[in-house]
């Protein structure tokens, strides 16, 4: 039960059912083994079998560590899903597509940049801080966020502001397992989010085109719905840098520019929390950001949207197609004033 109205979705209906059940046949055997396999039951076999990896890029100094015990999630060297497809029959885009297209102000405004102008990020080691109107503040390794979160696959399509969309097999855990280990106080109401300041690695902060860092927001029980993921991988590898390594939002009913990247901060506050793209641009960006076909943008209809890869547009579904799991969040809201 949340906020007065049940949640209709358990997580083997989010994550493909076969997925679910080995991921709890795994736990269980972890729990039944010595301690060392933790929560996550992280494995003792490497990402590539050492404990570091080399990432391509224009210094030959840059030397990327990742963690040595991936959970088995996380473990593959191949991009691997369980599915080839989401629960409306969509094909899953390409590996290649989706570390190929991606918007990052941090490094590039050009989406097929960024991948490049990202090589160098050093995304590890990396600590998350959850601070502010909480019981329980924490400071928790990426190391320590694999071992406490089970991390799960989760299939969801992406739909950015500018009218195009993507299907992604999402790797992460709920929001609401690191909001609830952190005990929000009873005045808690919102969680702002904010992204890693670094313009020595992260070229485009060195530029005024944004309020660098970068921050979003969610109200708390859009935080702690079940749909909302913090993701540390895809397709089955840790995620890039240029698709917000390690750690990053994903909230697959609103526009992308919500699921904010390479996350250091969850602030619990009694308060809404200030935006970077509604800061920027208030007519154009509001705090909900909403997926919605019946309201445009000021510049261009969001009535249908590019698949990447295909050709053609298609018709935007309400809240991205999980109408029927969020839309209680908004009841008696007028969605085209809270957009």
């Amino acid at each position: 039960m949340e906020s007065g109205h049940m949640v209709k979705i358990s997580p083997s209906e989010i994550t493909p059912e076969h997925v679910f059940l080995n991921r709890r046949r795994f736990m269980a055997a972890a729990g039944a083994t010595a301690g060392a396999l933790a929560l996550a039951g992280c494995s003792t076999t490497p990402l590539s079998g050492r404990a570091t990896d080399l990432v391509e890029s224009d210094s030959p100094a840059v030397v990327v560590r990742r963690p040595q015990n991936l959970p088995p999630a996380l473990a593959h060297t191949e991009p691997t899903a369980s599915v080839n497809q989401d629960e409306l029959g969509d094909p899953l885009n390409k590996f290649e597509e989706i570390t190929n297209y991606n918007n990052f102000y941090e490094f590039s405004t050009n989406k097929e940049s960024v991948a490049r102008e990202a090589a160098g990020f050093n995304s590890y080691p990396w600590q998350v801080e959850i601070t502010g109107l909480v019981n329980n503040p924490m400071v928790l390794d990426i190391d320590d966020i694999y071992k406490r979160y089970p991390q799960e696959e989760r299939i969801y399509r992406l739909r950015c502001v500018e009218a195009w969309s993507m299907v992604i097999p999402w790797v992460g855990f709920p929001i609401s397992a690191i909001l609830k280990d952190a005990e929000p106080k009873s005045e808690a109401r919102y969680v702002r989010f904010v992204t890693v300041y670094r313009p020595e690695e992260m070229r485009g902060q060195r530029s005024g085109i944004l309020d660098w860092p970068y921050q979003e927001g969610l109200r708390m029980d859009e935080a702690m719905h079940p749909l909302a993921i913090l993701a540390t991988g895809m397709y089955g590898k840790p995620l890039t840098n240029q698709q917000g390594a390690p750690i990053r939002l994903v909230v697959p009913w609103k526009y992308g520019f919500k699921s904010i990247k390479s996350v250091v901060t969850l602030e619990v506050t009694d308060t809404i929390p200030d935006t970077t793209w509604s800061a920027a641009a208030p007519h154009e960006y509001g705090f909900y950001a909403n997926v919605n076909p019946n309201v445009n943008h000021p510049r261009w209809s969001q009535a249908s949207e590019r698949r990447i890869g295909e050709n053609g547009r298609r018709p935007t579904l309400m809240f991205n197609g999980y109408e029927e799991e969020v839309a209680y969040l908004y009841a008696g809201m007028d969605l085209t004033r809270s957009y």
